[in-house]
């Protein structure tokens, strides 16, 4: 990933610079600059397609090139990408499907989820030449470093992208620690990077991938039927193994629940939106103070999901409380951090919408 430029010390460029940002607003040149060159910006980091593929039947890879405000990432990480449809901006999480290029370029795999207003759009409706916006990349989401120990990466659905990242990285090392992707889907039909995984263990030795079909017959050597239980983790109940795993929420706690005590090292995330159990009863008042509306929310229910139901279309990405894209800032009253059970109290703070619920009357800046 290209470093981001460094501004030169030349005054005449550093104040010729400031002169033309204090005539004209960014967002003004971004307007007519986008006219000719649409992934340039002053400051905001935008990306444009070079690519599309069919990934899968139900999903499909996009080749992002980015500018030069763009960051980058490392493997098995997020970011949120912004894309325009029907004339307003939505805002999802993805995870890059592969390392990034020398040049910059990366790729993001999208799976269409029923009901879902991006992925469907960008899975049906992105084209080369299309710019999205795009946000820094967040999650811890990594191996730890070598220490002899097994390495087990355990995907299902779109669990594969970040996996798929990590995977393909240590494929570009001399020699890789000796790991195991295990990816799950309902059917072969649904799997993605099949020949790109297959090609990386029959270069690497040290790398090996079984495909887990839980309602297909294995057909090949590297396939095996059933969902993640005991019998498929077999190999590595005892043996300490470093263990990721990503997938839906189920998928995920069969694996912690077998794993996670045996384990040198387990993580994990789930894409599914967290299910929380609500032990708070009645509703509250809810002040939206930019706009002044009132609205009565249930407590114990995401704010969030409490806004949607009103009407209100708050920005949001991963709806887990990692991306930070739903924030915002509270003035007064109570709230509960829904994934550790916290009550905050400071009448001055920020939270995120999606993991935070109201236990008293509350005003957000919103």
């Amino acid at each position: 990933m290209r470093p981001d430029p460094v501004p030169g010390p030349a005054p005449t460029r550093s104040s010729g610079r400031g002169a033309r940002s204090a005539l004209v607003s960014p967002a003004l040149l971004d307007f007519w600059a986008q006219r000719w060159a649409p992934a340039w910006s002053w400051n905001r980091p935008l990306a444009r397609v070079v690519a599309r593929e069919q990934a899968a039947a139900d999903a499909v890879s996009l080749v992002l090139k980015p500018n030069r405000h763009f960051r980058g990432f490392r493997p098995g990480q997020h970011l949120n990408l912004g894309v325009e449809i029907d004339g307003r901006r939505v805002v999802r999480s993805y995870s890059p499907s592969a390392p990034a290029a020398p040049d910059g370029r990366f790729r993001i795999t999208v799976k269409v989820i029923a009901g879902g207003k991006a992925s469907r759009f960008l899975h049906d409706h992105a084209k080369v030449g299309d710019v999205f916006t795009l946000g820094e990349a967040f999650g811890d989401l990594a191996l730890p470093a070598d220490d002899g120990n097994p390495r087990l990466l355990l995907a299902a659905g779109s669990g594969i992208t970040p996996m798929m990242a990590i995977f393909a990285s240590l494929a570009a090392q001399a020699n890789p620690a000796p790991t195991t992707l295990l990816y799950s889907t309902r059917t072969r039909d649904q799997r993605c990077f099949v020949d790109e995984l297959r090609a990386i263990t029959a270069a690497h030795p040290a790398l090996q991938v079984r495909f887990l079909l839980t309602r297909d017959r294995a057909g090949a050597g590297d396939e095996a039927e059933g969902r993640l239980d005991a019998d498929q983790l077999a190999p590595w109940l005892d043996a300490r193994a470093h263990v990721l795993a990503c997938g839906p929420t189920g998928f995920v706690d069969a694996a912690r629940t077998l794993l996670a005590n045996r384990a040198a090292h387990f993580a994990a995330e789930s894409f599914s939106p967290p299910v929380f159990e609500n032990t708070d009863a009645g509703t509250v008042e809810l002040t939206l103070a930019r706009s002044g509306r009132t609205l009565e929310v249930p407590r114990g229910q995401p704010l969030l999901d409490a806004l949607e139901a009103a009407g209100l279309s708050p920005a949001h990405g991963c709806r887990r409380g990692l991306c930070n894209t739903c924030a915002c800032g509270k003035s007064s009253g109570l709230t509960r951090h829904l994934l550790t059970g916290e009550v905050e109290h400071e009448p001055v703070s920020a939270l995120r919408l999606c993991v935070s619920s109201a236990r008293s009357d509350l005003v957000l800046d919103l």
